[in-house]
């Protein structure tokens, strides 16, 4: 019986050039799903009609915007999800859900093998593979480019060799990942930590330094949910768009970066996520207004772990799924507005309100109508200083 392989799909070089491989080399029909996540550029049709060319025998494409602004960038929003304090999970997001559209097509067609297009050193290998380990641990997993060492040399002269449909340019060097939530760029001069990013490596944002007049944006929240921006409703894939858009035209949201990648090696990013860096900080400062301070100390290590889990491809963990129960009831108060101006490569939040604010102006101002009793604070601080005070007599003594 032939086996049938299912492959993500991107379009790209490498994922093209896996279709005739994985057929030859396995002996195997290829079905290739390609999931539309916000990414914009080239048209899905084109993309479904590629992989036909290249010789798969079923080729599907998933709409999954709105699945993955509601179900993937909300949670990493309200987990204020950046790895290593300042990358917004852009890859990270994608690649649990991509495996679930994956598992749901080999259950379809009758597959037995998943295949991607990840080489050995990179995260996205252990998203796709754990994912998969957790949702269908029956299927088998081939990596051509890891486990053939197959090298961007070799993918284009195997494609140029085939007459593949494919743009198989030596010019670019980049390695590239877009979705709704940003745009993740790698490789080329890149790999060149003094090398500066040029201009030309961006697509989402729009050089800061260019003078622009400030958009100021009033984005309202649900318990930690964004759900109206200047007071029109929209869904959470129109709120990211629409703030990808605003966000971007002032250069908001760029991050160059050399981080830990889980296989223990550094690399050089570069990222681009002009609606995920706005929503973010925004929704840090509605949680300052609105979560009690101990609880909000606890959320930021939460927060913190639950980026490294799902930056490490855990998404699918138990541990992860409890941390999901946590952040959702330190939401329950997280509504209101925040206003902010994006301008410059920044957004700066410039207002709050909220009808679950706990701040009390009596309470805060220095001014006449003062509500804290501050005769209260020195027999506070006496206390509060105590345990270090004894431990400071004792040590004297030695």
């Amino acid at each position: 019986m032939t086996e049938r392989v299912v492959l993500a799909f991107s379009g790209g070089l490498d994922t093209s050039v896996a279709i005739p491989f994985l057929a030859e080399k396995m002996d195997a029909e290829v079905i290739a799903v390609a999931v539309d996540l916000g990414q914009g550029g080239e048209d899905m049709e084109a993309i479904q009609k590629r992989a036909m060319d290249c010789g798969a025998v079923e080729s599907v494409v998933v709409d999954a915007k709105e699945e993955f602004a509601a179900d993937f960038c909300l949670p990493a929003l309200r987990a204020n999800a950046l790895y290593m304090d300042r990358y917004p999970l852009l890859s990270a997001l994608s690649r649990p859900l991509i495996v679930k559209h994956l598992v749901s097509a080999a259950k379809q067609f009758g597959g037995t093998i998943v295949s991607h297009g990840c080489t050995g050193k990179g995260n996205d290998q252990v998203r796709f593979e754990a994912g998969l380990a957790a949702l269908a641990p029956g299927l088998k997993v081939v990596a051509p480019a890891r486990d053939f060492a197959w090298t961007r040399d070799k993918a284009i002269e195997y494609a140029e060799g085939r007459g593949l449909p494919i743009e198989t340019s030596r010019k670019n060097p980049f390695s590239i990942d877009q979705n709704l939530w940003g745009r993740a760029i790698e490789t080329g001069f890149l790999e060149d930590i003094w090398n500066g990013p040029t201009e030309d490596v961006y697509s989402y944002t729009a050089d800061p330094s260019v003078a622009r007049e400030p958009d100021e944006v009033v984005i309202t929240f649900e318990e930690g949910v964004p759900v109206r921006l200047d007071g029109r409703a929209l869904t959470p894939y129109q709120v990211i768009d629409e703030l990808n858009t605003r966000a971007g035209a002032h250069g908001v949201g760029r991050v160059d970066m050399v981080e830990d990648r889980l296989v223990g090696i550094k690399s050089r990013e570069v990222y681009e996520a002009p609606g995920a860096v706005a929503l973010i900080t925004a929704h840090m400062e509605l949680e300052n207004v609105t979560v009690e301070r101990d609880l909000a100390r606890f959320k930021r290590g939460v927060d913190q772990r639950w980026s490294e889990l799902v930056y490490d491809g855990l998404w699918y963990s138990p541990l992860k799924r409890a941390l999901d129960a946590l952040i959702a009831e330190a939401q329950s108060h997280v509504s209101g507005d925040i206003r902010m101006t994006l301008h410059g490569g920044r957004a700066t939040v410039t207002g709050r309100r909220s009808e679950r604010s706990l701040y009390d102006f009596s309470l805060a101002t220095y001014d006449t109508g003062d509500a804290f009793d501050q005769s209260l604070a020195k027999g506070f601080v006496q206390l509060f200083g105590l345990p270090s005070k004894i431990a400071a007599a004792r040590d004297a003594k030695r």
